[in-house]
């Protein structure tokens, strides 16, 4: 095995970790903050995840892929955040 190889597994396992950490937030969040904070992070973590494989395999293939991902992200955010907004203000 070479050290690249150990990196990319260690790295998979930590980037799992982290997405069922996320699901179950999002399964069991109490709120609906609380469920679109571990959507943000889940998120997150699909684009690191492959960020670090676009670095592993020296392509950038799913550079679109990652831009609609943080665009969702960004819209997914300020949709909630507005909603939350007006259901405070009635």
């Amino acid at each position: 095995m070479t050290f690249l190889t150990v990196i990319s597994i260690i790295a998979g396992v930590m980037f799992g970790i982290g997405a069922i950490a996320a699901v179950w937030r999002i399964i069991r969040g109490p709120s609906i903050l609380d469920r679109a904070l571990a959507t943000d992070v889940l998120l997150a973590i699909g684009i690191c995840a492959l960020g670090a494989e676009m670095a592993i395999n020296r392509h950038t293939d799913t550079l679109v892929v990652m831009l609609v991902l943080a665009l969702f992200a960004v819209v997914g955010s300020i949709s909630i955040a507005r909603f939350m907004a007006r259901q405070d203000a009635s």
